[in-house]
């Protein structure tokens, strides 16, 4: 496929890459929606004002407008990415096009968090045909891997040791995802869609105020070789802000692959080189060049639960994201959350309990499916959701919550211990036609393994693996790492229906608090019609059952001492979520970009 020949409108769109913004526009409230369940009120603590949940000065951000259009839309974390992928859609190209685009440009200006060394999921939905596709492009574990990896002297290695080692490092599956899905869902030749990337690799682009940040915040970055001389100046200290950032390894790497496809990836010199690279770490892994051939994407079947008179979907194992957040909400139905409203404390503790026993069943059931029998449907039962649900006490928090047990199998199985640590990146899209993408894509932690490779990195996602084969009680975990399994995450790429119609688009990165950070803003849009930027700028909170976990900066700190009388062990700290949404509204479309970081929604 040629490299260079793109259409003169394209071209033109590309050369405004860097100046064009999108006009924001005015917050106008959500759609609420219709035929909610009126609830009775619940007996628990006294009621008492909800605090004011707007972001306020010194609360660490502030609120964005809502960014409203009428054709097409993409939003993402950075806006050089968002600029790229809405250049995508205004020169034709599809919402799969447009995604394609933006991730290979998140890849160059947002390395910390996601790339072609990681992974990725990604729920379609094509308007003609009016079906909903998942896409796994999840990393695996490499053949040669065996049980017993990340322990050490008869216990779990220190997070960090593994973390930052080659054996962490899984087979990326991000390209042979998006090629497949190109295959089935894009309009634009395949390689036009690297054209802006390989722009900014060749031109170069700012360093962001948050690529600086967290460079200096990861020193084990600088001692990968390759990356030290990437991302540092010759006096060993992180590129300040502004500096113009060139990467030429990679956009050789994009223009390989551009003609000939993502086998220019997974077979050759490149993948030679990420073996080499793998092999050579202070710490080597045992990536294989098999490993990298033999990789294969896979179309799962999404998996889908109604709240309140939505249906909402997305991906299925070995994602526990869209399973948890489906229990929560399951969890909260039977409550009046709308009666509640953002900043109650009664919705806070009923949130957090929630997310306590959600976590308990993800500890336990959620492995790769071809690994292990997932009882999706069974924690999904109506019944037993219900069941669950009844185990809040309006007055007391329950602590650590015990895992259900819907199918008689819970003495068997053993207690996970994978941390799941935040980075990755969201996007959404919306194109002219109707057709819609919910994608997040990963390389685990912040910078990955730290392996610097032709000028990406590589991931670390491996740990996201219980680190200890069996728990204390010696019963066998079924995360635990095995050849060729995928690891199970906490990504939720979403799409919510109303009626047939797709009618919200929502994610977020953030490892494991992915799981309420995407729930808290469903609550948001369905519970208290808010309009999808005002539902992102919500305080964070939840639990993982372990502490409840409230936003530092914000107003939801004034319910800690509540919280606490209530028996919550309650943890202040900082929840960079990166929630990106697009609605879908008879009047057009509304973005949502999340304020915690440097998204921007892009449309026209």
């Amino acid at each position: 496929m040629p490299t260079a020949r793109l259409s003169a409108r394209l071209l033109l769109l590309l050369a405004s890459l860097c100046a064009w913004l999108p006009p924001a526009a005015a917050r106008q409230p959500g759609v609420p929606p219709a035929a909610a369940p009126v609830h009775a009120p619940v007996a628990g603590p006294a009621a008492q004002p909800a605090v004011d949940v707007h972001p306020e000065p010194g609360s660490g951000y502030q609120a964005r407008a809502l960014v409203r259009a009428q054709r097409h839309m993409l939003v993402s974390a950075h806006p050089l990415a968002s600029q790229a992928g809405e250049s995508i859609l205004a020169a034709g190209g599809s919402a799969l096009d447009a995604a394609i685009a933006a991730q290979l440009v998140l890849n160059l200006v947002e390395p910390q968090s996601s790339g072609v060394g990681g992974g990725a999921f990604l729920m379609h939905y094509a308007a003609q045909a009016q079906r909903l596709s998942a896409y796994d492009g999840r990393e695996t574990a490499p053949a040669a891997a065996r049980a017993g990896r990340f322990m050490q002297d008869g216990a779990p290695m220190r997070f960090a040791d593994a973390v930052n080692s080659g054996r962490s490092v899984g087979t990326p599956g991000l390209l042979r995802m998006l090629e497949m899905a190109h295959r089935e869902h894009g309009v634009l030749p395949w390689a036009d869609l690297f054209a802006p990337a390989i722009a900014l690799a060749e031109q170069g682009f700012a360093v962001s105020p948050r690529l600086h940040a967290l460079v200096a915040a990861t020193p084990e970055l600088a001692r990968q070789p390759e990356a030290r001389r990437y991302f540092y100046d010759g006096q060993g200290k992180p590129w300040p802000v502004g500096h113009r950032l060139r990467n030429p390894a990679f956009a050789q790497v994009l223009r390989e692959v551009a003609a000939r496809g993502a086998d220019a990836f997974y077979h050759g010199d490149i993948a030679r080189d990420m073996v080499a690279a793998v092999r050579a770490h202070a710490v080597p892994g045992d990536l294989s060049e098999a490993d990298l051939a033999g990789y294969r994407a896979v179309r799962r079947e999404p998996v889908c639960g109604a709240y309140r008179g939505y249906r909402l979907c997305g991906m299925p194992p070995p994602s526990s994201g869209t399973l948890a957040v489906l229990q929560i909400l399951g969890m909260l139905e039977p409550y009046p959350m709308q009666a509640w409203g953002p900043g109650s404390l009664q919705a806070v503790h009923y949130f957090a309990e929630a997310g306590r026993l959600a976590f308990a069943d993800r500890d336990r059931y959620v492995a790769d499916p071809d690994f292990a029998e997932v009882p999706v449907k069974a924690l999904l039962e109506p019944a037993y959701l219900r069941a669950r649900s009844a185990l809040i006490d309006p007055a007391r928090s329950l602590g650590t919550a015990p895992a259900g047990d819907p199918l008689g199998r819970l003495a068997q199985l053993g207690q996970d211990d994978a941390p799941e640590l935040p980075s990755t990146t969201h996007l959404v899209a919306v194109d002219a036609q109707g057709n819609a993408v919910s994608m997040t894509a990963t390389i685990e932690s912040a910078f990955g393994s730290k392996i610097f490779v032709r000028g990406f990195l590589l991931n670390n996602e491996l740990t996201d693996f219980s680190l200890s084969d069996r728990d204390a009680q010696g019963r066998p975990v079924l995360n635990r790492v095995q050849p060729g399994k995928r690891p199970r995450s906490s990504m939720a790429p979403m799409i919510v229906f109303r009626g047939q119609a797709p009618y919200l688009l929502v994610g977020s990165p953030g490892g494991s608090a992915i799981i309420n950070y995407v729930a808290k803003t469903l609550v948001g849009v369905i519970d208290w019609g808010l309009d999808i930027q005002a539902a992102i700028d919500l305080p964070n909170l939840g639990s993982r059952n372990r502490a409840t976990e409230l936003e530092r900066g914000t107003a939801l700190e004034a319910l800690a001492p509540s919280l606490e009388k209530m028996g919550h062990e309650v943890t202040v700290m900082e929840m960079p979520s990166g929630v990106h949404g697009i609605m879908i509204q008879p009047q057009g479309l509304a973005g949502g970009a999340d304020p915690r970081r440097e998204g921007l929604a892009a449309g026209r």
